[in-house]
């Protein structure tokens, strides 16, 4: 009997099995609670999925070739379950220096599949973020993102440029992403600016905080809030009284 072709929706479908039959029912309910947004999860703890994802890629890598994780990726990511989406970003993290223009703009694409701020995340922080920092030309595409009406493009052009420490090279870079969407009333993308700023002020505290006083006036409250999260007691009473 020949033996079963191995085909990208074949592997997805494969994984979709060992997602279905794992995970935790108790912790898909935690899971629900902790999004507060309507979140399909199969209870994989986060620890769990990265390992299942760590194994599967070795295999593939070695026996197919990148080319052929990518494709598994992108037929997860398509899936109707969170921890598909995160798995299929776990495939790709720390492999993003092996990919160019062709695979940037195929990840960019998943963002139109994002169904929550968890799936968003993953892919933003940890495939889109570190291809950006890789090549700062991709950062007019990220500009073009923040002009976006999916609001997913909106907070992706956010999350997409954090990444200390490498994150004060791109100081006037996000100065001018923060100013594009400072009045954004989407409650997403204002929590995703306010981390961006968050972390800009860990990075560079002497640039970032005179900008946050400069923006104070006119900035949303949840943005200024969560900016300066981390600042000293003092200066964070100043920014919001």
């Amino acid at each position: 009997m020949p033996k079963r072709k191995l085909t990208p929706n074949y592997i997805a479908a494969h994984i979709r099995r060992v997602l279905k039959d794992g995970g935790s029912a108790p912790h898909s309910e935690e899971v629900q609670w902790f999004f507060k947004e309507e979140v399909k999860s199969r209870g994989w703890y986060t620890g769990e999925l990265r390992k299942v994802a760590v194994r599967f890629r070795r295999t593939m890598a070695r026996e197919l070739g990148m080319e052929f994780v990518v494709q598994v990726a992108d037929k997860l990511f398509s899936g109707r379950y969170l921890e598909e989406k995160v798995l299929a970003v776990f495939l790709l993290e720390k492999q993003t220096k092996l990919f160019g223009a062709r695979e940037f703009k195929l990840f960019a694409s998943w963002l139109d599949r994002v169904s929550s701020w968890a799936d968003h995340d993953a892919l933003a922080h940890y495939l889109l973020a570190p291809m950006v920092y890789a090549d700062p030309s991709r950062c007019r595409k990220v500009f073009r993102w923040a002009k976006s009406r999916n609001r997913w493009r909106r907070r992706a052009a956010c999350v997409s440029l954090i990444s200390r420490p490498e994150q004060k090279k791109f100081f006037p870079e996000i100065v001018r992403l923060s100013n594009q969407l400072l009045q954004d009333e989407d409650d997403m993308v204002q929590k995703g600016l306010g981390w961006l700023l968050r972390e800009m002020a860990k990075a560079d505290p002497k640039r970032t905080v005179p900008y946050l006083m400069k923006i104070r006036k006119r900035a949303p409250r949840l943005v200024l809030r969560t900016a300066c999260e981390t600042l000293p007691v003092a200066a964070r009473q100043r920014l919001l009284e």
